[in-house]
């Protein structure tokens, strides 16, 4: 009842704010423009004032956080959403209505075990920012330090879980009737998603991600994670250090300090590979609200990044294969391409080759050599969409964070420097990578590494050696006694076998003999004896079947 009952929210939100009219009808099969012509809220009319980027966020909004968290990726694909609606669902990033001061005060009090007055030399009950799982306020540590007060929102683990259910409703019928959707893998995507957003409740995990990536980039001058201070961090509340950087949606703020723009957007794409690739753990809610720009240095400009709930990792295969695939369509190696996704299994082993790399070739080859602001990956997304569904190929659950993170990264360069070469910029750093992961020095930095466990172990590899084959011996003369306590039960039941046989023949005899002298006397001696000779035969065929 609850999942129908949030499908009637879902659908009079959808109706009250007029979404029907943000449907492009001319792309819609024949049969949905009919329904959505004659649905009954066609009746009522648009909310007036309201431009349709407003309503769509409004609807967002009310309908909870699954569904802001979709508008902030919205917000960052001017290429596929119009600039007016663009610019409303910026809003979501970081102006989503608060919830009240007192609920805040009395969350932040209740986990610490301490009043705000205890706790803060200053606390501002105002929200600096609201999002969708979480508001922000500032205030003063005693020793003087201004710090960011992060607080969950109050029972939104309700409200998630409604919807995450209606997702696995979905999910499971989408499976069940499409033959599509079971080859991208719905249920466990949307099984991730649940982890994910889990994760992101609670504070302490977020603090644990900001922590390990501000050990990552110690020192670097292109990225810089905040401080968490965590005597005063628990899963519903983090207090971290205070950042007062530019946002990066602030185009023109950024541009009158005079920011390399150019080389801002280059170290955006070299942050997101080294997190990928050197360290195998990446912020993976990248869009603009949780991204600012220090005030520091313009013309060799550092990124600041926040709201580290949601990272990603992945496993050493993964990396190696997603770092290949890149390089091979750098070098525009279409058979490469195919190749490795046959190898990996992402398409099936009797997949020809020769003609996935031709589809592949006839979606990727338009985009070589263009800047960032004439590539259309909406387009190159749907493309090899339908390649996908061509060559039966699966969707990778482990690899939807790194996906949306990209999409978050290519809306960034967008706005940054819309004249980015993403290939020039990323071609050498994996190049460089593959070279150092695989190279020469790296197999001597991997010999040093094991080196001591090695030196360690050494003593004892006679013994093991020796335990290793006296094993491998003893394992020998087990399966030559399993295999002659085998045979032997083999003739023990064949021998129990042909004893019953014996036993039932000479039943059947005894039971024939006395019905043949009962016979022999109706029927004659001869037929009598015709019919024994028969019987005979017949039991010498079953006695030695």
């Amino acid at each position: 009842m609850s999942r129908l009952w949030r499908l009637w929210k879902i659908l009079f939100v959808f109706s009250k704010y007029r979404l029907d009219g943000l449907i492009p009808l001319q792309h819609l099969p024949f049969s949905l423009r009919i329904l959505l012509w004659i649905a009954p809220w066609r009746l009522s009319p648009v909310p007036p004032n309201l431009s349709r980027g407003a309503r769509l966020r409004l609807a967002l909004e009310a309908l909870g956080p699954i569904f802001i968290k979709f508008g902030q990726i919205l917000s960052t694909r001017p290429d596929l959403v119009p600039d007016d609606m663009v610019q409303e669902l910026k809003r979501l990033q970081d102006k989503v209505p608060p919830f009240p001061e007192d609920q805040a005060i009395a969350l932040i009090e209740a986990q610490l075990g301490q009043s705000v007055e205890q706790l803060f030399a200053e606390f501002s009950p105002t929200p600096l920012a609201s999002a969708s799982i979480a508001q922000v306020h500032t205030a003063r540590l005693f020793d003087g330090k201004d710090v960011v007060v992060k607080v969950v929102r109050p029972n939104i683990e309700h409200t998630i879980e409604r919807d995450l259910q209606l997702l696995e409703t979905m999910a499971k019928l989408a499976v069940t009737y499409s033959a599509d959707a079971r080859r991208l893998k719905p249920m466990e995507v949307v099984e991730d998603y649940r982890h994910t957003i889990y994760g992101e409740l609670n504070l302490q995990i977020e603090a644990s991600n900001a922590t390990q990536l501000r050990r990552n980039f110690a020192d670097s001058d292109d990225l810089y994670i905040p401080e968490v201070y965590w005597d005063y961090t628990r899963t519903s509340v983090m207090v971290s250090e205070r950042i007062y950087g530019i946002p990066v949606a602030n185009i023109d703020e950024l541009r009158a300090q005079g920011t390399n723009m150019k080389l801002l957007a280059e170290r955006g794409v070299e942050i997101f590979f080294t997190q990928v690739f050197r360290d195998s753990f990446f912020h993976a809610d990248m869009h603009p609200g949780n991204i600012f720009v220090s005030r520091e240095h313009p013309e060799s400009p550092q990124y600041i990044g926040i709201d580290c709930g949601i990272v990603g990792s992945l496993t050493d295969e993964d990396q190696h294969y997603l770092a290949m695939n890149l390089l091979a369509f750098f070098n525009q190696d279409y058979h490469q391409v195919a190749q490795l996704h046959v190898d990996s299994g992402w398409v099936p082993a009797t997949t020809k080759v020769h003609d996935l790399a031709a589809a592949i070739r006839s979606v990727c080859e338009p985009i070589f050599e263009k800047p960032l602001a004439e590539i259309s990956f909406g387009q190159v997304l749907i493309q090899l969409f339908s390649t996908a569904r061509r060559f039966n190929m699966e969707v990778q659950p482990q690899l939807v964070l790194l996906q949306k993170t990209l999409l978050n990264i290519e809306g960034l360069g967008r706005q940054l420097y819309p004249e980015l070469d993403l290939w020039s910029t990323a071609k050498p750093y994996l190049e460089r990578w593959v070279r150092d992961r695989f190279g020469p020095k790296a197999a001597f930095q991997e010999l040093k590494r094991q080196l001591p466990t090695w030196i360690e172990k050494a003593p004892k590899m006679p013994g093991l050696l020796h335990g290793a084959l006296t094993r491998i011996n003893h394992m020998d003369e087990n399966q030559q006694q399993l295999q002659r306590e085998i045979t032997a039960l083999r003739q023990a039941l064949e021998y129990q076998n042909q004893q019953k046989r014996h036993h039932i023949l000479a039943s059947l005899m005894t039971v024939g003999g006395l019905f043949l002298w009962w016979q022999a006397f109706a029927l004659g001696i001869t037929d009598a004896l015709g019919i024994s000779i028969s019987l005979l035969g017949l039991l010498w065929i079953l006695l030695k079947a």
